[in-house]
């Protein structure tokens, strides 16, 4: 009963709140990521960013604007890495927030003394704790065209990671996924480089994905949709891991 009703409840909405055709096209235009997608994959990921743009209130932060194809550019790469995981994946999104330019928030961090510092930190995406992801728009606008950055997916990313209860690079796996494998596959690689950047080498990936496992996490599921040939070099483990994983797990086809 509660599946028919949620069934009637979506199709209501891509019936009477559907995405603009030029929005969509300019979303598709603008994301080359996307292109890898199958016919029936475009399908499934504009329905699942209708039903996202429904549900998620987006905030406009310092004068700027936030036309419906902007809107739809941060929805369809927001909904990228969930296209094949339960509905309810991005059910902890509460808001999403754009600043027109990087923000800088007071950080507070307490050393092992217990003494509180702060200091300020520009950042071009944040994710809280509570379901708010902040975004920079012009990195949103350098996100999706498969140079290996994404600030939309780097942030869904640390949502997924907080199903757990807290980000730590484990995120809940899909049925079939082995817990063992999967930190065997990240904790190696994290180490590995780590270890790299010891010796001062040239890292095959981001090295902020060094600065702890959630951020390993993070930027291979950027590096999995924007460059995964690039992923699949460096650490061919965890790009089989994410390939399950963002496959719901299933076989990826990246």
């Amino acid at each position: 009963m509660l599946e028919r009703l949620r069934a009637w409840w979506q199709r209501r909405i891509l019936e009477r709140h559907p995405i603009a055709e030029a929005d969509w096209q300019a979303a598709l235009a603008t994301v080359p990521i996307l292109h890898r997608l199958t016919t029936e994959e475009l399908a499934r990921l504009r329905v699942r960013a209708t039903l996202f743009l429904h549900h998620t209130p987006f905030t406009a932060i310092d004068g700027l604007t936030l036309t419906g194809a902007m809107r739809v550019r941060i929805a369809v790469q927001a909904c990228l890495p969930a296209l094949h995981l339960a509905e309810d994946a991005l059910d902890g999104i509460v808001r999403i927030i754009v600043y027109p330019e990087a923000f800088v928030p007071e950080i507070e961090e307490v050393d092992e003394a217990g003494v509180v510092h702060r200091r300020r930190e520009v950042r071009s995406g944040e994710s809280w704790g509570h379901g708010v992801i902040v975004l920079a728009w012009p990195d949103v606008a350098a996100s999706g065209l498969g140079e290996g950055y994404n600030v939309v997916i780097h942030e869904v990313a640390h949502v997924l990671d907080m199903g757990n209860g807290v980000p730590n690079g484990f995120p809940p796996l899909p049925r079939g996924m082995r817990q063992d494998v999967w930190t065997a596959a990240f904790s190696t690689a994290f180490e590995d480089l780590n270890q790299r950047l010891d010796r001062h080498e040239e890292p095959p990936i981001d090295p902020y994905a060094a600065e702890a496992p959630e951020e390993f996490f993070a930027v291979t599921s950027e590096l999995y949709f924007e460059q995964p040939h690039t992923l699949r070099a460096a650490y061919p483990a965890v790009f089989e891991q994410l390939a399950q994983f963002y496959a719901g797990g299933g076989c990826g086809r990246l």
